[in-house]
């Protein structure tokens, strides 16, 4: 009975998001266990089966670094950015455009879905430009770092049309046709603004915001970009948020309906956070208000 009334609440989100493009930030943890892999991928193929549009963005940082070592090469980090180098960046496509990206689309296929992979170079679908971090006042180059400068979204809505799960690699080109390696979350939350998606949803390795890290039963389930901001600038919301906070408040203000942070280790995240009252994650709503 308690399985017919959690399908019972689940029907009205279901028939709430037919036809509705969520945009899905894949990685971390999540991608590195292969029993969890394979459940995150079955979950995304499900949301394909009940008339939801899913597109993936993944990452790939273990699977990079992995690659880097068994090349000889260190992986080098400045401020959460990993300088990427001629030599780097070639690494770096190889292994998101190529290694993790067919991986996640064979998953789908195999889960019985259509799915093509892409990176953000096909079609200049991602215009990127160099991005340059701030050290003590200094511009610091770190390499084929890229920001989004302009996201075309043609190939991706050719692919949803004909029933096709886009998997996107967060790889961008400048004008000259040089290859930037873009941060992920940043990557999902354009492509979702430019797809006006009803949904965005960000996987992590921990369960959403807290408003003490270090206290479990502090987890944020709802609340509005501006307390979001607020967090930010106090400094509750730090490091690895960051990207995803950011990310989530620019699609926000560009139409994108919500967006949810959640663990992608645990269990059916997916499917909780978007088709149960409660959720399991964090909410980010515009227009939030307490009550």
């Amino acid at each position: 009975m308690e399985d017919v009334k959690i399908l019972s609440q689940a029907l009205s989100y279901i028939m709430e998001f037919h036809g509705k493009t969520v945009v899905i930030k894949y990685g971390g943890n999540a991608m590195k266990d292969e029993e969890t892999r394979e459940k995150v991928i079955r979950d995304i193929a499900l949301l394909k089966y009940v008339g939801m549009l899913p597109v993936v963005v993944h990452g790939g940082g273990p699977a990079i670094n992995e690659m880097l070592y068994k090349l000889d090469k260190k992986p080098e980090f400045k401020m959460g950015n990993r300088v990427t180098d001629r030599e780097t960046i070639d690494i770096v496509e190889m292994v998101l455009g190529g290694k993790v990206n067919k991986e996640i689309v064979s998953l789908l296929n195999k889960n019985g879905t259509r799915a093509v992979g892409i990176t953000g170079k096909d079609s200049n679908m991602i215009m990127a430009e160099k991005k340059y971090i701030n050290i003590d006042g200094e511009k610091i180059d770190i390499g084929y770092v890229g920001q989004v400068q302009k996201i075309d979204t043609e190939i991706i809505e050719n692919l949803l049309e004909a029933g096709i799960i886009p998997v996107i690699a967060p790889l961008g080109t400048d004008k000259d046709g040089n290859t930037y390696n873009i941060n992920a979350d940043y990557v999902a939350g354009e492509i979702a603004s430019a797809l006006k998606a009803a949904k965005l949803i960000l996987m992590t390795d921990i369960d959403g915001i807290y408003r003490d890290i270090n206290d479990k039963d502090t987890l944020i389930h709802e609340i509005g970009m501006e307390e979001v901001g607020k967090l930010t600038e106090d400094g509750i919301i730090c490091g690895g948020m960051i990207p995803k906070v950011e990310s989530s408040v620019s699609a926000l203000k560009n139409g994108v309906e919500k967006v949810h942070i959640l663990n992608g280790q645990k269990e059916h995240s997916i499917l909780m956070e978007l088709f149960t009252k409660d959720g399991i994650g964090t909410m980010i709503m515009a227009d939030y208000r307490e009550y």
